[in-house]
């Protein structure tokens, strides 16, 4: 009854010793697998690899969509390219166009409460093109001596400055001059002129 009487082997195999058809060290009684080699803890099955991106299923965090090894067989994420605004002549001229209506009180680097409104509309504009940086410069008419214009139109650039900070835009991204008296937009023979050449300028940094 034996069919190997040469060689010991259990009953339940007819006297035979349980053999390894796939040559993985798993004995064919207790391989899952017994045609297609695999490790012991798979059961002598070979781990699968169901989206077959060479990842096995056991190390594959997105079984079902191919990867690549590096991401762990989850398919690579590509960085999206941000493609900053640019700031063209038109909003250039925009800004200017609401610089212009900055109000300071008399004599003084004060900006007037009216002025809040416009000067949180520019903070708006600024926030649109965040890479950007602006030199926010000073200007005043040529009443009195050009040192005074020069401190002044400096401590009121600042001071525009120093709002726009506090209502969000970076530091890193302004910066402030005062250029007095020294240049006028139009005649300072005039009233009307004058009020003109005390302005405030935002002027995108090349």
């Amino acid at each position: 009854m034996d069919e190997c009487p040469e060689e010991a082997g259990p009953e339940e195999n007819r006297g035979c010793p349980w053999g390894d058809k796939d040559g993985d060290s798993i004995l064919d009684n207790v391989d899952a697998c017994p045609e297609a080699a695999g490790p012991e803890e798979n059961n002598g099955c070979p781990w699968p690899d169901a989206d077959a991106d060479g990842v096995l299923d056991k190390d594959d965090e997105c079984i079902d969509v191919v990867g690549t090894v590096a991401n762990n067989g989850c398919p690579e994420v590509e960085e999206a390219v941000v493609i900053e605004p640019v700031v063209t002549k038109e909003v250039q001229k925009i800004l200017n166009s609401y610089a212009k209506t900055i109000l300071f009180n008399s004599g003084k680097s004060s900006v007037k409460k009216e002025s809040n409104t416009v000067l949180n509309e520019i903070v708006g504009i600024l926030k649109e093109y965040p890479s950007a940086k602006f030199s926010i410069e000073g200007h005043t008419d040529s009443i009195g001596s050009s040192v005074l214009n020069k401190n002044l139109s400096e401590a009121r650039a600042s001071s525009v400055m120093t709002f726009l900070i506090e209502r969000g835009v970076a530091s890193n991204r302004l910066t402030s001059k005062g250029y007095g008296e020294s240049k006028p937009i139009a005649t300072n023979s005039t009233k009307a002129g004058q009020s003109k050449n005390r302005r405030v300028e935002i002027n995108l940094v090349k």
